[in-house]
């Protein structure tokens, strides 16, 4: 297993710069296993050793897996020179260099559309769960402008399962969606599971036969759904058992 420099595991939990971390472990405020090390080149375990810095233990993490309830006009970006960022919305706890990685989004949501976002430092996990060939599927929450009728609701239903040609959106072309699963709610309400991620695709889809989504949530990713309890802008971290979830697609 690679092990990482002492220096840099510090430095990426909140002990300042390598230079901060030097001057520590030279006043012998650093212990690794139960020893003061004086060597901040000494390679660590990040799941096997303890560290200790000035009596208190180190708690190691490599990855973070974060569910958030995206808010509308939050943009699902790293920058923005417009609107607040995802990450603005996290506290200063999670504005640090992980070991594996930097917290980036998987995935987007508009900036208009609310719901189930997935954080993490996992790239791993992210090409799994974003590359089409795995066709993940992703379940969203949507409410029309104009109520459609049962007869046509049923019509609807079954060329969404077929696939067809989806209006082009701006500079994006036409494009033919693959097998939806559309299941009604009301006249004007409705959950869609698709298994890709085009531009505006939801939008795109409804607008095809001429009707507008003036609402959307996303509220499951894989087998992961939000958790209820989430009021709108609010995140936690993943449980072992949802982030297990989310490895079964």
């Amino acid at each position: 297993m690679k092990k990482e420099r002492l220096d840099k595991i510090l430095s990426h939990h909140g002990f300042g710069s390598r230079k901060d971390v030097k001057t520590l472990v030279r006043k012998g405020l650093v212990q690794v296993n139960g020893k003061i090390c004086l060597n901040c080149e000494t390679g660590i375990d990040d799941e096997a050793d303890e560290i200790f810095v000035d009596g208190e233990k180190v708690v190691l993490r490599k990855n973070v897996y974060i569910m958030m309830n995206k808010a509308q006009n939050v943009v699902t970006s790293t920058k923005d020179g417009i609107h607040r960022t995802v990450l603005d919305e996290l506290s200063d706890d999670y504005k640090i260099n992980f070991l594996g990685g930097n917290l980036h989004p998987v995935g987007r949501l508009d900036v208009d559309t609310e719901g189930l976002l997935l954080l993490t430092t996992d790239g791993s996990l992210t090409h799994h769960l974003t590359s089409p060939k795995n066709h993940v599927p992703k379940t969203y929450f949507v409410v029309l402008k104009n109520p459609v009728a049962s007869s046509e609701q049923q019509n609807l239903v079954k060329k969404f399962a077929l696939g067809f040609e989806v209006v082009p959106d701006g500079n994006e072309s036409a494009f033919c969606c693959q097998s939806a699963n559309l299941v009604w709610i009301s006249e004007n309400s409705a959950q869609l599971t698709i298994h890709e991620g085009k531009y505006h695709q939801v939008k795109r889809m409804f607008k095809t036969f001429e009707n507008e989504v003036i609402f959307l949530k996303r509220i499951s990713v894989g087998k992961l759904c939000l958790d209820e309890k989430l009021s709108t802008g609010e995140y936690r971290e993943l449980t072992e058992e949802e982030l297990s979830l989310l490895l079964e697609n």
